[in-house]
């Protein structure tokens, strides 16, 4: 298994996840990358991922199918990258992005080693029972979080919604990570090793920052542009 998944090699950018293939027939590549998100379905819940696939020829069945799969493991392809103007029509054909915003070379180094504070998961949906993200970076959902639900990350969570389901920012022991929502009425909260009590939904609610505060204890306060 292992040498079938280093035939693709999946990192975090800023809009997501790009997965970059080596040279090698596109089936085994394919079945490479279904084999990395088989592995960690938890972590590419709700992902959008981007492709670089290099001098590659593909038709139109050939994106059609693998936007399938990934669709069914919950991944959504918005981008395909490549050299070749017969993939680049394609993937146009299908509404693909053709350019993604890469970091440059002199960055790369950096980047790397800085995966949790530069990298965020952008979910563009409501987040339903049963559903469980994890992702070693930010993460950032435009919807609610139902009960049910759970989110840990390993940097920062922000909601643009109500949440009413579990979520663990800084889950590798970062007491620095902060949690904020439109609606904060978690089932419950945590960040690093600190946990709150589940928080009762307002009748007027207002957007909230969940932070550590200097006493050591996780508190919830009102969100504005000063708590950042």
């Amino acid at each position: 298994m292992e040498q079938i998944t280093s035939l693709v090699q999946i990192k975090g950018i800023r809009d997501g996840l790009l997965a970059t293939f080596t040279e090698a027939p596109w089936d085994d590549q394919r079945i490479a990358l279904l084999a990395q998100i088989d592995e960690r379905p938890s972590f590419f819940q709700g992902a959008r991922l981007a492709m670089d696939v290099g001098s590659q020829v593909f038709k139109v069945n050939d994106l059609v199918d693998l936007r399938d799969q990934l669709s069914e493991r919950n991944v959504v392809m918005w981008a395909v990258v490549s050299e070749s103007p017969t993939t680049n029509q394609t993937s146009q054909l299908l509404g693909l992005a053709t350019r993604i915003s890469k970091p440059r070379p002199e960055e790369q180094r950096q980047f790397a080693n800085t995966i949790s504070d530069d990298t965020a998961l952008f979910i563009n949906k409501t987040l339903r029972s049963g559903t469980r993200v994890e992702y070693p970076g930010h993460v950032v959902v435009m919807g609610d979080v139902n009960p049910g639900a759970e989110i840990v990350a390993e940097g920062n969570v922000i909601v643009w919604g109500r949440v009413r389901g579990m979520i663990h920012a800084g889950a590798k022991g970062n007491r620095s990570s902060f949690i904020c929502a439109l609606d904060l009425s978690a089932n419950q909260l945590r960040i690093a090793d600190e946990i709150s009590a589940m928080l009762k939904p307002q009748k007027d609610s207002k957007p909230e920052i969940a932070s550590i505060n200097s006493e050591g204890r996780l508190q919830a306060e009102l969100w504005h542009s000063g708590n950042s």
